[in-house]
């Protein structure tokens, strides 16, 4: 089938100069996740040397924040942006909508529909009258605006918005919202190939390669996971709370261990903080909850909490699209369970090592069980340990050769009762 599409590519006369044609995908709500998946497929795109990007779109929306930053994203890239609302059934909706009008070609398959991009409230609560007519003029100028670049229906984009408007893939071909209509994901390609876009300010041919999927990981499943409005804003509460319950408590260490771990990945969720300093943040309180564990008594709340911190920092700091470096979940784990054994390890000796008693100093003597050797009284007298004679002291009569149990140790004199 692919050298068929490079055939019929061939026979319409445009030469296949392209590298390679980099396929991603956008599903499921955009959050966080989405945003750092897209900047790493640029950054793969530019490793591998493709000259556009094939971007399959199926998704009820996301964050407008998140949403803003792929826009931007889009319209600052050196290769085009291929988008295409696929599969069949398959739709654009919301923030999907928004980025489809910014991306160099756009297009959809039958049965599917793109559209109802009005802003909401993440909790899915009303807005305040003047808070929501201010952030839908501004979305309106915005989204017309992407239209008005790509040369498309700025009616639409603003009806979109302004009345949640949807269409369906075929209406939006009549409307020119959408540039293609395809029967399929490779006669999408054959129909942008060659196509004029403005790159840049610069006004360049698309150019289709051989396709190089890039998958999403372990990462992105994690971010999209804390993402959602809700669950973001319960692990960035629930932080707060946890953190205070450990200053107002101290010595209490697990609030404190997971309120730490969380707080990190709500700023994360919140972009407030850039995955890559996240994931630096994580590592950096794992090592420092792992080197606490030696010297704190938390019964593993600490070297459980490190090893976790490890495991996330790793995940989320170490990117094979930016970097030269590949740390694979393979590498991770084990490290993360190697390092988790031995502070289960160095906790089991300390929990052991305070059951065994003291040998050193007077305190050894406690709970001895000794014969005694003389009397100066019949309740005093002298008995022998480890080759001393040690005095004692009796709370009861006694005789020579009984034996006495040591309770507590007065200066030189031994506290002792009868056997």
């Amino acid at each position: 089938m692919k050298i068929l599409f490079f055939i019929i590519l061939i026979f319409l006369g445009t030469k296949v100069s392209a590298q390679c044609t980099l396929e991603i995908k956008i599903e499921g709500v955009i959050g966080p996740g989405v945003v750092d998946y897209m900047n790493r497929a640029i950054e793969k795109s530019k490793k591998e040397n493709c000259e556009s990007i094939l971007t399959l779109v199926n998704t009820p929306g996301g964050n407008l924040e998140s949403t803003r930053m792929i826009v931007e994203k889009i319209l600052n890239s050196p290769v085009p942006f291929l988008c295409l609302v696929a599969p069949q059934g398959a739709h654009a909706g919301s923030a999907g909508a928004i980025i489809l009008q910014a991306c160099h070609v756009n297009g959809a398959l039958k049965a599917t529909n793109i559209g109802a991009a009005t802003p909401i409230e993440g909790t899915g609560q009303d807005m305040a009258k003047d808070l929501r007519n201010k952030m839908i003029n501004d979305t309106v100028s915005w989204v017309q605006g992407l239209a008005s670049l790509r040369n498309r229906n700025q009616d639409f984009a603003k009806q979109m918005i302004t009345e949640a408007k949807a269409i369906s893939s075929e209406e939006a071909i009549r409307v020119k919202a959408l540039d293609i209509l395809a029967k399929d994901t490779e006669d999408f390609l054959i129909q942008a190939q060659a196509k004029e876009v403005l790159i840049q300010n610069e006004k360049q041919k698309v150019q289709v390669g051989e396709i190089i999927v890039f998958p999403t990981s372990s990462r992105f499943y994690i971010l999209q996971l804390i993402s959602d409005p809700q669950i973001s804003y319960f692990i960035f509460m629930g932080s707060l709370a946890l953190l205070y319950f450990e200053f107002t408590h101290p010595g209490m260490i697990l609030p404190g261990v997971a309120g730490s771990i969380g707080l990190i990945l709500s700023l994360v969720s919140f972009h407030r903080l850039d995955v890559w300093w996240g994931g630096l943040a994580l590592i950096i309180l794992g090592i420092t909850m792992l080197v606490l564990e030696l010297f704190v008594s938390s019964y593993g709340a600490l070297g459980i909490g490190g090893v976790v911190a490890f495991v996330l920092g790793g995940i989320f700091l170490f990117d094979t699209a930016q970097t030269a470096y590949h740390l694979p979940l393979y590498t991770i784990l084990p490290t993360a369970i190697i390092l988790g054994a031995l502070m289960f390890g160095v906790g089991l000796l300390a929990l052991r090592n305070r059951k065994v008693k003291v040998k050193t100093g007077h305190e050894e003597l406690i709970g001895q069980r000794l014969q005694v050797l003389s009397l100066e009284t019949p309740r005093t007298g002298w008995v022998k340990y480890f080759g001393e004679r040690w005095k004692f002291e009796c709370d009861q009569d006694i005789q020579t050769q009984d034996m006495v149990e040591v309770f507590s140790v007065e200066g030189l004199i031994l506290k002792v009762k009868k056997v």
